[in-house]
């Protein structure tokens, strides 16, 4: 089949509608590095602001702040929980529109947030670098360093049980599925699917 061939006045359209795409997209792209900068510099200054100012009452509370940095702990487990879940990684079955997948997405994005947040609230306590210790967006936090510590060795100790338990499950439902393949074969009924992988 013969290649169709432009005429010069079809060549120009093509030509401006691709110039004009590009400029979209440069401007669409431009717009949205400046509102993701300016989200960024207010969302840490603010969040940062907004932490120095309730550490001192959340530290003060009974229980002090070793019990803040153990309930921060389990934050963060659970939301790591939340972002590696199955649940909200890809399409289920039956399920249809991009609004559910939209709010998967966000509810995905919400325990990302969640596993790191409660980390960049303890270490936004500490004493800031390159400034003075007097000044008080730089001073530390009293009570940010057990905090802490409470934190690490939260997430450390149930993390590693949380992993064990994990392991052990799994590790009898390979068991279980081994001793199944292993009675079908015994019958005779399992050497045409073994066959067949």
């Amino acid at each position: 089949m013969a290649r169709r061939e432009l005429g010069s006045g079809q060549v120009q359209q093509e030509r401006d509608r691709g110039y004009r795409v590009l400029v979209r997209d440069g401007a669409v792209l431009g717009l949205f590095l400046v509102v993701a900068g300016a989200v960024v510099f207010l969302g840490f200054g603010g969040a940062r602001w907004a932490t120095r100012e309730s550490a001192p009452v959340l530290y003060g509370m009974p229980g002090g702040a070793w019990s803040v940095g153990g309930v921060l702990g389990l934050v963060t487990l659970m939301g790591c929980g939340g972002a590696l879940s199955e649940t909200f990684g890809g399409p289920v079955p039956g399920d249809s529109g991009k609004a559910s997948g939209i709010l998967r997405g966000m509810v995905r994005g919400g325990c990302y947030v969640a596993a790191v947040a409660p980390l960049l609230f303890l270490l936004s306590g500490l004493q800031g670098k390159n400034c003075r210790s007097y000044e008080p967006g730089c001073s530390y936090v009293p009570g940010t360093i057990p905090a802490l510590l409470g934190y690490v060795g939260c997430v450390t100790v149930l993390g590693w049980l949380i992993h064990r338990w994990r392991r052990a499950v799994v590790d009898a439902r390979r068991a279980r599925e081994r001793e199944r393949l292993r009675k079908l074969r015994k019958k005779g009924k399992g050497k045409s699917r073994t066959a067949s992988r």
